[in-house]
């Protein structure tokens, strides 16, 4: 495998610097949570984080912006930022607990295999079809539990369970592509 040296260019443009922005964001949401007890106000920095995360991705591909260090920062503040509003999240609804669980070891796991496939195979993929469907549900049941604090228990209950299995189907359909993506650099180099 090549050893790529990633420029200062490469790492400062406009997508990145935004999913830096949205790393940044972080601690807001868990003041607005924990201290200023602002369940609306967190849906406005969420949704300021959801908008910078379009907006990079298509300045990135409007503008040819699109690096190996945007592929791997963008996933990051993307899970970095779910993982922490589930956590906040779990001290009103116990399920969460076990979602905040199978995220972790999807996030790790998938990590851990999809560098394994980089360094076979010496490319970075984006996010696939999948990936993205699974961000729309969770944001979804983010965005249902926050806007309805008062939700029925049962229903709060389904809503996590659908967004779990989702998240298994999607981590189930990356480890086949990385598995995949693996065994064929493994070919090509014998």
């Amino acid at each position: 495998m090549s050893k790529k040296i990633i420029k200062k260019n490469e790492i400062f443009t406009i997508p990145n610097i935004l999913s830096m922005f949205r790393i940044l964001l972080i601690p807001v949401i868990v003041w607005l949570y924990f201290v200023d007890e602002n369940h609306y106000g967190m849906l406005g920095v969420i949704a300021l984080s959801g908008l910078t995360d379009i907006v990079d991705g298509k300045i990135a591909r409007k503008f040819n912006m699109i690096s190996d260090f945007g592929k791997i920062l963008d996933p990051i503040a993307d899970k970095f930022t779910q993982g922490i509003i589930f956590i906040c999240l779990t001290s009103e609804y116990t399920l969460l607990y076990w979602l905040v669980g199978l995220f972790a070891i999807k996030e790790l796991v998938s990590a851990l295999v999809g560098y394994t496939s980089v360094k076979k195979a010496d490319e970075v993929h984006g996010a696939m079809w999948h990936g993205k469907l699974n961000t729309v549900l969770i944001y979804s049941l983010i965005c249902s539990l926050l806007l309805f604090p008062n939700m029925n228990n049962t229903l709060a209950n389904v809503l996590i369970i659908c967004c779990a299995v989702f998240m298994l189907i999607s981590f189930t359909l990356y480890l086949r592509f990385f598995i995949k993506n693996i065994k064929k650099a493994n070919i090509t180099k014998n």
